[in-house]
């Protein structure tokens, strides 16, 4: 990435990131990256999964404080094991300035052009709880992106949903005492289709008592939306029992 890629248009007329140039070195898991992608703005940390030829991929962020590994156990770390065979990259990004909404789409906005530039043709985006809303922010913003999962969301961000105009999946627990299940319910009524909430009664904010569901979820749900495939609009209220 140069110079001469184009900057990335964030929530107001008078801000832009352009990506100067990206560092890699070998991370931690086998076959993952380091990534510093150098912007006119700061510097943007995360680690990159590739998959040789594969042309999807998904961008993950996490809550106002930031994070790599995502809510439910870690579901970001285990995200490029169930979506390697499907050929999809993973990046998960790490805020410039956590807590901060316009600058945090900023952030997912330079993931996606970096991700362009080695190659990627379609883009998802999932975030959790703050994070959640700054992936529908920025899937309304960038082209590529083919759908947007929104975790555990707050509302602060979201009043433009209709705008989105890619497929949206809501996640929320029903016992989310940190931010109610009724911002994913309000953000649903004003989203326009395709559309669908999934609800589970007995789940927290992390999402943590439904991590195998939701991790199952994810892995039909990212491969599908990078495909093309149809989504159907609909209304999941989920009782866990023993």
């Amino acid at each position: 990435m140069g110079d001469e890629d184009p900057p990335a248009g964030g929530p107001g007329d008078d801000l832009a990131l352009r990506l100067l140039r990206v560092a890699a070195a070998p991370g931690e898991a086998e076959g993952s990256l380091l990534i510093r992608m150098e912007t006119t703005r700061g510097e943007i940390g995360g680690i990159l999964h590739p998959v040789e030829g594969g042309s999807g991929a998904v961008v993950c962020v996490g809550g106002a404080m930031g994070g790599l590994d995502g809510p439910a156990d870690g579901l970001y770390r285990d995200l490029p094991g169930l979506l390697s065979e499907a050929g999809v990259s993973v990046l998960r990004l790490e805020y410039r300035t956590p807590n901060n909404f316009e600058e945090c789409v900023l952030d997912v906005l330079a993931g996606c052009s970096f991700l362009k530039g080695i190659g990627a043709s379609a883009l998802a985006l999932v975030g959790h709880s703050f994070g959640a809303a700054v992936v529908i922010k920025a899937g309304q913003l960038h082209p590529l992106v083919t759908g947007v999962a929104s975790l555990s969301p707050q509302l602060f961000g979201t009043r433009q949903v209709e705008e989105l105009g890619r497929p949206l999946l809501l996640v929320h627990g029903m016992s989310d005492s940190v931010l109610s299940h009724e911002a994913s319910e309000d953000i649903y009524r004003r989203a326009l289709e395709p559309k669908r909430i999934v609800l589970y009664a007995e789940a927290g904010h992390s999402l943590i008592q439904v991590k195998d569901e939701l991790r199952a979820l994810l892995a039909a749900w990212v491969p599908a939306r990078l495909a093309g495939a149809a989504m159907e609009t609909g209304r999941d209220e989920i009782e866990q029992g023993p």
